[in-house]
């Protein structure tokens, strides 16, 4: 009997080993070792998307978080963006040659805007979501950030 997970947590930080504990998480995921995009039997989740989740911060971005890799289905973007139209949240999008470019470069974006005081982070729940640039339309990575906001 196959199964899959709904999702997986981990805490960690945004320190190198923090970061080679979110790769380690991302790898085990993209190879179907914890089968959330595919199924113990590693068959593909047809319309599942994998979507990061941070929450329980210990401070802001320099301290400890929970990171949850979800699979969701399409409405869960929907859900977020009528967050984003009711001011809860704030999105933002970059797109790079590469998906660690493209999170990274999204990420400084966001740090900078919440220094320059465009942005009053509220440090409840975040999300993230990264498209490969294989299966884009204009053959780039995309990242996109819902940043809760006070």
């Amino acid at each position: 009997m196959a199964y899959t997970l709904k999702e997986v947590t981990i805490r960690t930080n945004n320190t190198p080993d923090g970061v080679k504990r979110i790769e380690k998480l991302w790898e085990d995921i993209g190879t179907g070792k914890l089968p959330i995009l595919f199924d113990s039997k590693h068959n593909f989740q047809n319309g599942v998307s994998p979507i990061s989740k941070y929450s329980n911060y210990e401070s802001d971005e320099n301290g400890d978080y929970d990171l949850t890799v979800m699979g969701v289905k399409s409405d869960f973007f929907a859900h977020l963006e009528n967050k984003v139209k009711s001011g809860e949240y704030k999105k933002y999008e970059y797109i790079d040659e590469s998906i660690m470019a493209s999170t990274q470069n999204a990420w400084k974006t966001v740090w900078k805007d919440q220094k320059d005081g465009l942005i009053n982070r509220a440090y409840k729940i975040d999300y993230e979501s990264t498209v490969p640039a294989e299966y884009t339309k204009d053959n780039k990575a995309h990242c996109y950030l819902w940043i809760s906001i006070k």
